[in-house]
């Protein structure tokens, strides 16, 4: 069983937002199948709910709107040529594990790297997804009742002087980047959803004897 995959395409910060927390709900309460959004932003600035003011710089460009969201994590950048991902799942179908459950996200997101000819990994201690010392994907989620929201963003073909105006993630030493930075080419968006679909797909697999219990 495919997990259904909605492509927001370009939406507005705000409304995506609201679609998630309306689908989480929903989810919860078995009125909606799984379902991964993908989407584009505008320039945004989030603050996760333990976030450090101080991380928003005051070389920040001030037409860049900034949100505080309840997901984990720090501050992060989304916009135009990022690929974000808010997988609306119930971990119930999978396994009730936060840190399971964020090294699967990573996992496909360096599986998606790989077939694009980029060797992405992890660094102990440190959430998201690594190209040496540069960051090229960032994960911050939030979970009620075992149901996410919120999930990563991928750096496709992302302006990254948006990163100037911030100290992503609150982490000081390591870099951005992108994987048009990295291959120095063009990367159609379109196939890089492919490859996260099938991956994201490959990597979840619902848990047949939680399914039978949900049915």
């Amino acid at each position: 069983m495919s997990i259904k995959t909605q492509d927001l395409g370009q939406m507005d910060y705000n409304s995506a937002w609201n679609l998630q927390k309306h689908l989480q709900i929903k989810v919860m309460d078995g009125q909606c199948e799984d379902t991964l959004l993908l989407v584009e932003h505008e320039p945004v600035y989030t603050f996760g709910k333990n976030a450090d003011e101080n991380h928003l710089l005051e070389q920040m460009p001030h037409d860049v709107k900034v949100f505080h969201v309840e997901r984990g994590g720090d501050i992060t950048f989304h916009g135009p040529g990022q690929l974000v991902g808010y997988p609306i799942l119930d971990l119930n179908l999978y396994r009730k594990s936060i840190n399971w459950y964020m090294r699967s996200l990573e996992r496909v997101i360096i599986q998606t790297l790989d077939s694009f000819g980029i060797k992405g990994d992890v660094k102990e201690g440190l959430t998201g997804v690594w190209v040496d010392d540069e960051k090229i994907a960032a994960l911050g989620v939030r979970i009620s009742h075992w149901v996410t929201m919120h999930g990563f963003a991928l750096n496709v073909s992302t302006d990254l002087s948006y990163y100037d105006g911030i100290i992503p993630c609150g982490i000081f030493e390591y870099g951005i980047t992108s994987m048009e930075k990295l291959l120095g080419r063009h990367v159609e968006m379109e196939k890089v959803k492919t490859s996260i679909v099938n991956n994201f797909n490959l990597m979840f697999k619902p848990n047949k004897e939680s399914e039978l219990h949900h049915a």
